[in-house]
């Protein structure tokens, strides 16, 4: 599953910087995305792959806070990409004859820097959460990585700078996100639903449903989490989902994107004639 993650999202990075056809808004952030899955998957993957060939469930403090600190920032990349995203789709179906107009190089390449600051800062907060906390040392968590959550919950033990903190992280990458892709959505189905003809209405939802298929399968895993681990006391219920949303979504983000989208399979087919 790792090696079809990385091959996959490679593919489509080099299917998109190789043909200007794919050089526009939405390909520019799905390439984002791609090189987003990769590192957040990569964070995780080829240690859990050590423990189970070593038999190992221990990590050191340093090698923790590491994979902690590059797991929320390209969390939150993912995150940030999918609110973008939503917004270009919201752009093109409800204004498509000012999408080049409002999304232009300059507006994408802003969205793009802001994305990974705001990854990075709330990255820091996690760490800087950490270090104010109690020393991690001598801890088991119900999982097979260092989860930020289970680490600060544990580590912290809900001190006031952990509540603030927490607030703020929940506050910047969940409500807000949120509720900038439903807001999207709102407006994309709205938009659709007013369109005259069956095939416009067809060639509309088709250009944002494959976006829609991703947000469903990382935001409903990733709520799933915490469903289940509130709901049940067991934590093999919450490890199935972390390996959804860990390993399984961006494994399918290719796939997904790929075969919904004639762009992407007409360029594939052309760099495969290119290469034979």
């Amino acid at each position: 599953m790792y090696l079809v993650t990385m091959l996959g999202n490679l593919l489509i990075i080099l299917t998109i910087s190789s043909d200007s056809h794919l050089h526009t808004p939405m390909y520019f952030f799905l390439s984002n995305l791609s090189f987003s899955d990769i590192g957040f998957t990569s964070t995780i993957v080829p240690k859990l792959m050590v423990d189970i060939q070593t038999h190992s469930r221990a990590i050191s403090n340093v090698d923790c806070m590491t994979q902690m600190f590059f797991y929320v920032i390209f969390g939150c990349l993912d995150d940030m990409l999918l609110t973008i995203m939503a917004y270009d789709r919201y752009v093109a179906i409800c204004h498509p004859l000012h999408y080049t107009i409002i999304m232009n190089p300059q507006l994408c390449c802003f969205f793009s820097l802001i994305a990974t600051f705001i990854s990075i800062l709330a990255s820091l907060m996690h760490y800087l959460i950490a270090l104010q906390c109690t020393i991690l040392k001598d801890m088991e968590i119900s999982n097979f990585f260092c989860d930020p959550s289970q680490i600060l919950n544990l580590a912290c033990a809900h001190t006031l700078t952990y509540n603030v903190g927490i607030s703020l992280i929940f506050l910047l990458l969940g409500f807000l996100p949120i509720m900038g892709i439903l807001f999207s959505c709102y407006k994309i189905v709205s938009s659709i639903l007013n369109l005259p003809s069956l095939g416009g209405k067809y060639k509309a939802f088709s250009t944002c449903a494959s976006h829609l298929s991703i947000v469903c399968l990382f935001y409903g895993t990733s709520f799933g989490v915490y469903v289940s681990s509130a709901l049940s006391h067991s934590p093999r219920f919450g490890t199935v989902y972390t390996v959804l949303y860990t390993v399984v979504t961006p494994m399918l983000n290719p796939f997904i994107y790929s075969l919904r989208n004639k762009d992407i399979k007409n360029s594939l087919h052309r760099l495969q004639r290119s290469t034979l």
